[in-house]
């Protein structure tokens, strides 16, 4: 059986970095593409040659940007298994960089696809990271009759009242699990460029016939998440806030409805999909199977680092935020056998135990904060 090579786009980041330990784990060979972008990777610890210090010098590397002419057709020497993480991330800066998230995100993708299309290449399957951003808002429930309703988003007008809940004709709805079926509503520039490069990955897969898996990942949290990018994932810029003795920033009342995945749930999960045979093209969900609220998550975090203090409610808006969303994950365990294994007491914990040990993190938040005040987007 001729060995495995996977090439991960973005393996030098949060998610890839630990993908590449699973994978190497598993028996691949794995190469990794990444531009290494200041905003990830400037105030991480970094070798001689620029690379964090973390990622396992059992992978080959490559340095390069996606867009560069020849880059990624260059990386595809001898590889089976490709999977895309390199994005660039966050909702916020995705109202403010419109050219550039949809440059790195949707021109990336078509760069990639045009060359899979060439036909020089050896790759049998590949896995491309989604988002749970791309259904806005999540399902509900009417309470009165128990009918499902997908509600549209939230009007400006209603959201300038402080009214944060989703109702029909007066009736607050009931959060419940998101499937994959949900038609898809994304929000922000972000969720359209995320829906965008899934469709797009998915569609030349199948007519190349290239089995396709896209994962829709919910709010990832785990060590390597760089704590000084105030575009990352709330768990992280919570991290950053509490570290400098300050409260966790929570838009509206914190109240919103989040399902947090441990890191290496998410690779594990990648690593599954990747070595399954099922010809398949199609999304799932990657979650935890529990939501919790915004504000739980800040005073768990507050707990663990050993911090008194307590989520400042800004009871203002981010544009492009929905209110509840988090995923019903049976289809993948269905399919795939895939099933989360740690809980978010225990993850959380270790999170906490690897911050201990990572040089203290600038504070960014504010200055999100204030750029995104200045544009308009939060309000």
């Amino acid at each position: 059986m001729p060995k495995r090579h996977a090439l991960i786009t973005g393996g030098a980041g949060f998610i890839g970095s630990h993908l590449v330990d699973v994978l190497l784990d598993r028996g691949f060979e794995v190469s990794v593409l990444d531009c290494l972008a200041p905003q990830v990777h400037a105030d991480a610890e970094l070798d001689d040659e620029g690379w964090p210090i973390y990622l396992n010098r059992g992978a080959r590397r490559i340095r390069g940007d996606l867009l560069d002419d020849g880059v990624f057709a260059e990386s595809l020497a001898g590889v089976t298994h490709l999977v895309h993480l390199a994005a660039s991330v966050g909702v916020g800066q995705s109202m403010t960089n419109i050219v550039d998230y949809s440059r790195n995100n949707v021109m990336a993708a078509a760069i990639m696809l045009e060359a899979l299309s060439m036909g020089d290449h050896t790759v049998e399957r590949m896995a491309v990271a989604s988002s749970m951003s791309i259904y806005g808002e999540g399902e509900y429930r009417r309470p009165s009759d128990r009918a499902s309703v997908a509600p549209g988003l939230r009007s400006h007008a209603q959201l300038e009242t402080r009214s944060w809940e989703m109702d029909v004709a007066g009736e607050r709805l009931e959060p419940v699990p998101t499937t994959e079926e949900k038609a898809l509503q994304p929000a922000s520039i972000y969720a359209i460029n995320k829906r965008d490069h899934e469709e797009m990955f998915l569609a030349v897969g199948r007519a190349l016939q290239i089995p396709t898996i896209a994962l829709r990942l919910f709010n990832a949290y785990g060590s390597r998440q760089s704590l000084n990018n105030p575009y990352t994932g709330v768990a992280a810029i919570f991290i950053s806030r509490l570290l400098n003795d300050q409260p966790p920033l929570v838009f509206e009342d914190g109240g919103q409805l989040r399902d947090f995945v441990h890191v290496l749930d998410v690779a594990e999960a990648f690593a599954v999909v990747l070595e399954s045979d099922r010809p398949v093209w199609d999304a799932y969900n990657v979650g935890s199977g529990r939501s919790i609220t915004v504000v739980q998550m800040a005073t768990l975090l507050a707990r663990l680092l050993h911090k008194n203090i307590g989520p400042e409610r800004l009871n203002r808006y981010r544009v492009g935020d929905v209110r509840h969303c988090f995923p019903d994950i049976s289809k993948i365990e269905r399919e795939f056998g895939v099933k989360p294994r740690r809980d978010l007491e225990t993850g959380m914990e270790e999170l906490a135990a690897w911050v201990a040990h990572v040089r203290k993190p600038f504070d960014r938040a504010p200055l999100s904060l204030r750029e995104l005040t200045e544009k308009r987007l939060v309000v």
